[in-house]
């Protein structure tokens, strides 16, 4: 030993010491005996500490190892040789194969218990054997201050098996919650994929139904069932798809809460909420969301997931082009107006092109007023004074716009389906920044004479 290494507190536990030893002061023949004698004790005593260790833990399990041998038992006497033989050791320090204890802490996080038990046991074994090592000390006469450092020592040892216990307790929960995001993307992709079963089979989906199994719905509906029971995700009747977009490359998941199933591994992360309509669940997301962006799908059935999938997508997309609010995470339902008249965008151009052909030779300037004086007439059905209180004219102007506007389109503005494609487009346009902004009308200032 060294003098910086005084009492032997050695592999996996490794602490600073202080430069004078008691320890280091007995002398070496007599640090072998007791290191002898303790070597001899070591069988029966690993043997002790288990039979105590089970009166005390009648619920540990006992897990044997290839030679049929108790794994406890080989981790106490592997721990008891490795600080005996650190203790006789006079250069350096020994390497001990103490993996036993990791594989002790792995087990631990694999069923789902907590690392409390098990170091209580390790307390337990540290107790039982220091008993044995100090009627040893006592047996060659090792001075009472030796004995209180190799005490020391001994807890010291004890921290490097619990180190070496979380880190098998670590690794096995890195690689449960690996496992169990596997299985959750798989659950997604299949809830999320296009594949859809006839109108009839969200029973089966959902696994609800009392109907045949043998059709289109049961095949989805059976591997549905059986990934969702692997990750112990309940299937809701309803979900709600979001998909969001990443604050940093580095952003750490949003804490959704339990039962959200949530996709990171996507360039645009997805999350599956279940029931999204549930009293509370609106507020957690919310909250949950905070520094975030992207848009949540409508609600739909089990089966319909992709639908709502689509229509998240759909407005993320409307938001990177600045045509949706960004910032925040929306909800589609919220937004439907602009979802519907801002998605077939081909669609609705070619048909703005047509009904709007009568202001193509009109300035700019005066064919956008136009428009907006058409669109809010067409909004309120009022006269020029709602017209104009709508806009923030004159009413005269909006007479005057409107004579413009019959002479233009003619007897078109009195047919109904005219009117509505009209009102379809250039909501569209308004919506895409446009035409401007019209004021709200006043409650009750509607007029009763439409024309």
């Amino acid at each position: 030993m060294t003098d910086t290494q005084p009492t032997g507190a050695a592999e996996p536990g490794q602490s600073a010491a202080p430069s004078r030893s008691a320890w280091r002061d007995v002398p070496p023949r007599q640090v072998r005996r007791f290191a002898a004698l303790a070597l001899e004790e070591v069988p029966a005593l690993a043997q002790d500490i288990l039979r105590e260790i089970r009166a005390e833990y009648p619920g540990l399990p006992v897990v044997l190892d290839d030679s049929g041998e108790p794994m406890a038992l080989v981790g106490i006497r592997r721990a008891l040789e490795g600080f005996v033989q650190q203790l006789a050791s006079q250069e350096g320090r020994p390497r001990y194969h103490l993996e036993v204890f990791q594989e002790f802490g792995r087990g631990e996080g694999l069923h789902g218990r907590s690392l409390d038990s098990l170091q209580a046991i390790y307390r337990l074994g540290v107790r039982l054997a220091w008993r044995r090592l100090a009627e040893i000390g006592q047996q060659i006469e090792i001075p009472p201050p030796a004995m209180y450092e190799l005490a020391e020592s001994g807890f010291e040892y004890l921290d490097g098996l619990v180190d070496q216990s979380v880190r098998g307790y670590a690794e096995a929960a890195a690689r449960e919650a690996g496992e169990r995001l596997r299985l959750q993307r798989k659950l997604m992709e299949l809830l999320l994929s296009e594949r859809r079963a006839d109108p009839g089979g969200t029973a089966h989906a959902t696994g609800t139904g009392r109907g045949s199994s043998s059709g289109p719905a049961a095949p989805f509906g059976n591997a549905l069932g059986e990934r969702a029971a692997r990750v112990g995700w309940q299937l809701p009747e309803r979900v709600a798809v979001g998909v969001l977009l990443r604050p940093a490359p580095e952003a750490v998941a949003p804490a959704v809460g339990e039962g959200v199933l949530l996709d990171m591994e996507a360039e645009q992360p997805r999350m599956v909420v279940p029931d999204p309509e549930a009293a509370g669940r609106p507020e957690l997301l919310r909250r949950a969301m905070t520094g975030w962006s992207g848009a949540i799908g409508p609600p739909v059935p089990l089966a319909d997931a992709a639908k709502s999938l689509r229509w998240a997508e759909a407005a993320v997309g409307l938001m990177e082009r600045g045509l949706l609010p960004a910032g925040e995470v929306l909800h589609c339902t919220e937004h439907t107006e602009a979802l519907v008249l801002l998605q077939p965008e081909e669609l609705i151009e070619d048909l703005a092109r047509r009904c709007l052909a009568p202001l193509e030779h009109c300035g700019p300037a005066h064919g956008r007023r136009l428009a907006e004086t058409l669109l809010a007439w067409l909004e309120t059905r009022g006269g020029a004074p709602e017209v104009a209180a709508r806009l923030g004219v004159h009413p005269q102007t909006v007479r005057y716009r409107l004579r413009q506007i019959r002479e233009l389109w003619g007897d078109e503005v009195d047919d109904p389906d005219r009117r509505f494609e009209l009102e379809l487009v250039l909501r569209a346009r308004r919506l895409r920044g446009l035409l401007g902004r019209a004021q709200a009308p006043e409650p009750g200032r509607v007029s009763s004479t439409a024309r």
